[in-house]
């Protein structure tokens, strides 16, 4: 594994821990259980199974290719992507969404979940982050995974990656519903303020709404 390689893979392993902290942290900040996916609607289900696969395998394959274990020979994404500037680009990629994603999380507090469930959230958070993206974990989570990609080029990492940028276009998909069917006005309000992925929709302020 070269340098590179090796300091990518080391940030993407640091912030899954740090998400495994992070999310024990606000459990007990909350007093509840913040992983709502095995609780949800089945296909909930279905995107928790494509997230554990694809940060798994994020955690995972990489080690394969240092102890030299790849079944796909002569595979063709690592022989035109494997280079300095792609592994440079990439490295940036995994900090940034690394960083991303671990600070919107840490901003949510004890409103973070893991899912949605009507009933079972938090507040809407509409501060930090969650003023130019409601969604930032996922953007960040999704740099990440593209980083990881053009790090380590390959079939089998493009496969992962292809399964959490899925896995996040289907959550949001659920958690949507949720929150509107939850909040109600609020979120509506917050929905047409400030884009799913980056960017806002008026110059209005947002203000911190809580779910009582």
């Amino acid at each position: 594994m070269k340098h590179l390689e090796a300091v990518a893979y080391l940030v993407f392993v640091v912030y899954l821990l740090s998400f495994l902290a992070a999310s024990q942290m606000a459990a007990r900040d909350a007093g509840r259980s913040v992983w709502l996916f095995d609780n949800g609607p089945r296909r909930q289900r279905l995107t928790a199974l494509m997230f554990r696969l694809g940060f798994a395998g994020g955690a995972i394959w990489p080690m394969c290719i240092a102890l030299g274990f790849d079944p796909v020979v002569r595979d063709p994404l690592r022989m035109h992507l494997d280079n300095l500037v792609a592994d440079l680009l990439g490295h940036l990629l995994v900090t940034i969404g690394a960083c991303v994603a671990m600070v919107s999380q840490l901003h949510m507090g004890a409103s973070w979940r893991i899912g949605a469930i009507k009933g079972e959230l938090g507040q809407i958070i509409d501060t930090g982050p969650f003023a130019v993206s409601r969604n930032p974990v996922f953007v960040g989570q999704a740099l990440l995974f593209l980083g990881l990609f053009l790090v380590f080029p390959g079939i089998i990492q493009a496969f992962l990656t292809v399964v959490v940028l899925l896995a996040i276009r289907l959550q949001v998909a659920i958690e949507e519903p949720a929150l509107l069917a939850n909040f109600g006005e609020p979120y509506r309000i917050y929905k047409s303020q400030v884009r799913r992925w980056i960017g806002t929709r008026t110059d209005q302020t947002l203000t911190h709404r809580s779910m009582n």
